[in-house]
C-alpha cells in the first residue's frame, strides 16, 4: 500500500513537471538570444553602412558643385588658384563632419578639358587630391589623353563626363574606408567609392597651368 502511494505521488509530481514549461521557455530564450542579438547588430551595421554611403555620395555632389563655381566672377573669364582649391577641400572635410576625410578618405578633383592640340580630344588638364587614405583614381590621372583622341572622358562606361569647347568639366572621386560599428559584414575591405561630374559654371580661363600658384600655399598634389 505504501509503495502504491509513493508511485502515485511520483507520477503526480512527474505530471506537474511535464506541464510546467517555465524552465523550457527559459532554456529556449537562452538558446535563441545569441541569434537574435547577432541579427539585430547586423541590421544596425547595415543601416549605418547605407547611411555613410549616402553621406559620401552627397558629399561628392557638393564638392563637384562647389568646384564648378570657384573662380567665377559673373561673365568675366577667370582663373582659379591653389588656395581656392585648398579651401574647397577644407570645406569638404567640414561638411563630412564625423567621417574625418583627412584620415579616412581621399578626394580626387580632376579638370577634364578639350585638348587645344587635338580639338576632338579630351584630357585631364590638372588633378588635385586631399585626404590620407591610399586611393588611386579609377578613371585617370593628370595628363591622360594629352595629344591623343583616345581619352573618352571620366566616369564609368555609359556615363562618362566630358568637356565642351571652352567649358571644362569637374570630376570628383571620393574613396572612404568605412569603420564598422560592430563587425565587418561586407568583407574585410569595406571601402566606399563615389564619384560625380559637372560642367563648370560661367567662364573659366584654362590657359597656362590651369591653377595659378599662390605664394606660401602648398598645392594639394596627388
Amino acid at each position: 500500500m505504501q509503495v502504491s502511494k509513493r508511485l502515485f505521488a511520483l507520477l503526480r509530481q512527474a505530471t506537474r513537471l511535464a506541464r510546467d514549461r517555465r524552465g523550457l521557455s527559459t532554456l529556449e530564450f537562452a538558446l535563441i538570444l545569441p541569434l537574435m542579438l547577432a541579427l539585430s547588430l547586423s541590421a544596425i551595421e547595415m543601416v549605418n553602412f547605407v547611411m555613410v554611403r549616402q553621406q559620401v555620395s552627397q558629399l561628392a555632389l557638393q564638392v563637384v558643385d562647389n568646384a564648378t563655381r570657384i573662380g567665377t566672377q559673373n561673365s568675366i573669364q577667370t582663373e582659379i588658384d591653389e588656395k581656392q582649391v585648398n579651401d574647397l577641400f577644407t570645406g569638404a572635410n567640414l561638411q563630412a563632419n564625423t567621417l574625418d576625410l583627412a584620415n579616412n578618405g581621399r578626394i580626387i578633383l580632376s579638370s577634364v578639358e578639350i585638348d587645344p592640340e587635338k580639338p576632338n580630344g579630351q584630357y585631364i588638364h590638372w588633378q588635385r587630391c586631399y585626404g590620407g587614405l591610399t586611393y588611386a583614381s579609377t578613371y585617370g590621372k593628370q595628363g591622360d589623353g594629352k595629344g591623343t583622341t583616345s581619352f573618352a572622358g571620366m566616369g564609368p562606361t555609359g556615363g562618362k563626363v566630358t568637356a565642351l569647347t571652352g567649358v571644362p568639366a569637374m570630376f570628383v572621386e571620393i574613396g572612404y574606408q568605412y569603420k564598422p560599428l560592430v563587425w565587418a559584414i561586407f568583407g574585410t575591405d569595406q571601402r566606399i567609392q563615389e564619384n560625380a561630374g559637372m560642367l563648370v559654371r560661367d567662364s573659366r580661363d584654362t590657359s597656362g597651368p590651369g591653377i595659378n600658384p599662390v605664394a606660401g600655399v602648398t598645392a594639394s598634389s596627388c
